[in-house]
């Protein structure tokens, strides 16, 4: 496991070709838009190159393989885009895989095993990497290439809202415009919502409650409550930015239960909390304002060990 230079990633994907690129569970618009983005850029250098995506894509991105087709060949070289850790690669995923020969993600707290490693933890998104890359293999923009590059910036911004959002974010999405129809993807991702969606959240404000001196707000989803809705994923998406919304509160708690008996939990700070420490208690990791991790209980024993950690954090 060596970490290397973006010169020697570029070069790693000159010399190779059968490319499986692998994106991590709960699939987001980072992992999804970078990796196809990636695959679309590889086929035009006439090579091979399809996503690996656990489970299917999210219908609000099927927008990013509309003229994505699966091609036949036996996987050579498996790539990782976006993924932090081993555990966030879902078995179908990791099908036919024995080993990650390159891994490209900008986690801090990455710990992914791989032949060869790159994080840059400065990107506000993978996708930063990955369009830096396209212009390092001699690769002409398309709009599918530049769908998946902006979708991952914008989603992972909160539409440059965030606290990981620097110039060099600005001036990537600046170049990357001119070929995609960023209207459309920021309308998709950050205005409509469906009906089960709107429920959802206005559910979820019933759920909170403050901790911490006002400083730590929890919210939750249940299966039932998913259920009786007829909520699906598109309708999970974004609901970790509402607990942080609240004026005086420095860190939102999102549980979401998973089927399994464990909770996905997404954690949204402020600039002087950092997320990725808290939820590395509990296994997991991420970005200093957004970080993740799962814990294996019921509600309310889940719900009181993220409680008292919060409280000894803030």
């Amino acid at each position: 496991m060596r970490m290397i230079t973006l010169d020697e990633v570029a070069s790693l994907l000159k010399e190779n070709d059968h490319f499986k690129l692998l994106t991590h569970t709960y699939p987001d618009g980072d992992t999804l838009g970078g990796a196809f983005a990636l695959a679309f850029a590889l086929r035009k250098l006439g090579k091979k190159a399809n996503v690996a995506v656990n489970g299917a894509v999210p219908s609000k991105f099927r927008y990013l393989v509309r003229n994505y087709t699966e091609q036949e060949f036996e996987p050579q070289y498996i790539v990782s885009v976006d993924v932090a850790a081993m555990t966030l690669l879902g078995d179908s995923v990791m099908e036919g895989v024995e080993k990650i020969d390159l891994c490209i993600d900008h986690h801090r707290t990455n710990s992914v095993t791989a032949d060869h490693i790159y994080v840059d933890s400065t990107a506000a998104a993978a996708c930063e990497t990955i369009w830096q890359l396209i212009g390092m293999l001699g690769v002409e923009p398309d709009e599918d290439i530049a769908a998946g590059v902006y979708t991952g910036i914008s989603t992972d911004t909160g539409c440059f809202c965030y606290i990981n959002t620097t110039p060099r974010t600005h001036m990537i999405a600046a170049q990357v415009i001119p070929y995609c129809d960023w209207q459309s993807i920021n309308y998709t991702n950050f205005v409509v919502k469906t009906r089960a969606k709107i429920k959802m959240e206005r559910m979820i404000y019933d759920t909170m409650e403050f901790y911490a001196g006002g400083k730590c707000a929890v919210v939750y989803t249940t299966i039932a409550m998913q259920k009786a809705l007829g909520a699906g994923d598109d309708e999970m998406e974004g609901l970790a930015n509402i607990p942080r919304q609240v004026e005086g509160v420095d860190m939102g708690i999102t549980m979401r239960e998973k089927d399994g008996g464990v909770f996905k939990i997404s954690v949204r700070t402020n600039e002087d909390i950092n997320a990725a420490e808290f939820c590395k208690q509990f296994g997991g990791g991420g970005h200093p304002g957004a970080a993740g991790c799962s814990i294996e209980g019921d509600l309310a024993t889940v719900k009181k060990q993220l409680v008292d950690a919060a409280e000894a954090f803030l």
